[in-house]
């Protein structure tokens, strides 16, 4: 089969012949037609992730056939038996194990769950890891309710943009803060209500201004700017936080915390169960995935670097044909 290899890092990816994987007991081999890229790819590319073994096929997203049907891929290896938390043995597909940017994967049975009907291949690619963590943050951690006001940093990453679509679907009041002007527009023609530019040195007071405070707020930076979150709550508010790119929060008020109840709640992935829900709930509410821009396989390197450019607004996906 062909894949993309990562051989040394801080060097491209090797489009290369390997060899076809083999199913253990309890394994199935999917072909796969499609994969997407996640921030957490680049990082190991770079030496910025833990316990980088090489060589390695990397990729947690795809979707492809199994005895001809369509499905799509779980992206999480032994979350184990309690859904409050993953156990220690989890780990993501795409690093010890190989993962989707390949022809072929093999996979325990059990990570193959049916493709939404109404996606195609490359939608449905874009869904795995960004949907399912998404999904947790909001309603597992969060607990989010229609109607509720929701703030979602970051708009235009993979995570931040399908959280939107969720908390749009599930009839929340959507707000959504980038650097990028054009894509707090591109978000307001979704549905969001308004936005806010972090780059702007007032832009957490003019928000509060604008919407009087949110119920819910989804971040993945942490960082000097995660005080202002906090400051944006209402009280009994709830912070979902799955991602940390900008470092230690620093500057966290604990009177603000304790005094309007507010709560801070870390979140990853996610289990099978919730992903088999977040699967159900893509499909009952037809949401389709955003697509940046897409790429053949044998141009991952060219991918890749689209993705370092942090331009993107949605996914970034590899056809495999």
């Amino acid at each position: 089969m062909k894949a993309l290899v990562v051989n040394q890092l801080h060097q491209p990816f090797a489009y290369q012949d390997m060899p076809d994987p083999v199913p253990e007991p309890g394994e199935v081999l999917v072909r796969l037609h499609a994969a997407a890229f996640n921030r957490r790819d680049w990082w190991i590319t770079q030496g910025q992730y833990p316990k980088i073994q090489l060589p390695v096929i990397l990729g947690s997203d795809g979707s492809g056939t199994l005895d001809g049907k369509p499905v799509v891929i779980y992206p999480a290896l032994d979350w184990g038996d309690n859904p409050r938390v993953q156990s220690k043995a989890f780990r993501v597909l795409g690093l010890p194990e190989d993962g989707t940017f390949a022809e072929l994967i093999r996979i325990p049975g059990k990570n193959v769950q049916p493709m939404p009907e109404h996606l195609d291949w490359e939608q449905a690619a874009a869904l795995p890891l960004a949907g399912l963590t998404a999904y947790r943050t909001l309603f597992t951690r969060c607990r989010l309710e229609p109607g509720e006001r929701v703030l979602i940093s970051g708009v235009g990453g993979g995570v931040a943009l399908v959280a939107m679509q969720f908390a749009l679907a599930a009839g929340a009041e959507v707000y959504v803060t980038s650097g990028s002007a054009e894509k707090i527009d591109k978000a307001v023609q979704m549905g969001a209500v308004a936005g806010a530019n972090y780059r702007e040195s007032n832009w957490a007071a003019d928000l509060k201004v604008r919407a009087g405070g949110f119920d819910v707020v989804v971040d993945s930076a942490g960082g000097d700017g995660f005080a202002d979150l906090l400051s944006l709550t209402n009280p009994g508010g709830r912070i979902g936080i799955y991602g940390g790119t900008l470092g230690k929060i620093n500057g966290l008020s604990p009177q603000v915390l304790f005094w309007r109840q507010v709560s801070i709640l870390g979140s990853t992935m996610g289990s099978l169960e919730e992903f088999r829900n977040m699967l159900a709930f893509v499909s009952q509410h037809r949401i389709v995935p955003v697509i940046d821009s897409s790429f053949a396989l044998e141009d991952g390197n060219e991918a890749l670097g689209r993705l370092a450019g942090n331009a993107q607004f949605g996914k970034i996906v590899l056809q495999i044909r």
